[in-house]
C-alpha cells in the first residue's frame, strides 16, 4: 500500500553503500542470493525461539533485497536479476511463517498454513497480472524502475516486512498476527483480480 512512497527514500538510504558495493564489483544477483541464503536462516532461528537472531537476519535479507536492486541501477539491469529478486523474495515470504510453526506447531501450525496460502493469493494474483501487462507491453507508472509490472495492494513489501518485524518482537501475538495480514492478503488477492478482470477484458 505504501511501496511507492518509501521506493524514492530507500533509494536515497541505498544509494552510498551501493555505490560503494558497485565500485568493488559486486554483482546484483550475488547480493540478491546472499541475501536469500540469510533469510533461510531465519526459519531455524524461529524455529528454536531465537527471535532477536531472526529478526537480525530479516533486516540483512531486506537490505540485501534494496542494495541488489541499486548496485544493478549502477551496473546493467538484467532480466535474470528481475527474475531472481521476485522469485526469491516470494519465498522467502512462505518460508518465514514456517519458522513459527515449527517453533510450535499446537498453537503457529495452523495459523501459518493461512498466513502462507494467503500469500499464494498475493503471489499469482501478481505474477499473473505482470506476465499479461508484458504480453501488452504496459509498465508501472509508480514503479519504473522495476524489472517487471509492479502491481499494488493493501498488502505490499513494506507491510508485509513490518507484520514480521513485529512478528520477532511479539511471538506470542504470532497467531493474531498471521490471522490478521491473512485477511489483508486476501483483500488484496480479491482486488488484484477485479483490477485484472476489468484491465484485460476483451475490447469491442
Amino acid at each position: 500500500m505504501i511501496d511507492a512512497a518509501i521506493l524514492p527514500l530507500q533509494r536515497r538510504l541505498l544509494a552510498p553503500p551501493g555505490r560503494w558495493l558497485a565500485a568493488r564489483g559486486m554483482h546484483a544477483d550475488h547480493l540478491t542470493l546472499v541475501g536469500f541464503a540469510v533469510g533461510v536462516l531465519t526459519v531455524p532461528a524461529l524455529a528454536f525461539g531465537a527471535h532477536g537472531l531472526a529478526l537480525v537476519l530479516l533486516v540483512i535479507n531486506r537490505l540485501a533485497d534494496g542494495l541488489d536492486g541499486t548496485v544493478a541501477r549502477l551496473t546493467r539491469p538484467t532480466d535474470r536479476g528481475a527474475f531472481l529478486d521476485i522469485a526469491l523474495d516470494f519465498v522467502f515470504y512462505a518460508l518465514f511463517p514456517l519458522g513459527f510453526a515449527l517453533a510450535d506447531p499446537t498453537m503457529n501450525a495452523l495459523p501459518a498454513a493461512v498466513l502462507i496460502a494467503a500469500f499464494v493469493g498475493t503471489g499469482s494474483s501478481f505474477l499473473a497480472f505482470a506476465s499479461i501487462a508484458a504480453k501488452r507491453g504496459e509498465s508501472a507508472a509508480a514503479f519504473p524502475a522495476k524489472g517487471i509490472y509492479y502491481l499494488g495492494g493493501l498488502a505490499e513489501g513494506v507491510e508485509t516486512i513490518a507484520v514480521f518485524v513485529a512478528m520477532c518482537l511479539f511471538p506470542g501475538a504470532f497467531a493474531i498476527l498471521a490471522y490478521g495480514y491473512a485477511a489483508a492478503c486476501a483483500v488484496t488477492a480479491l482486488l488484484r483480480w477485479h483490477q485484472g478482470w476489468r484491465a484485460f477484458a476483451p475490447r469491442e
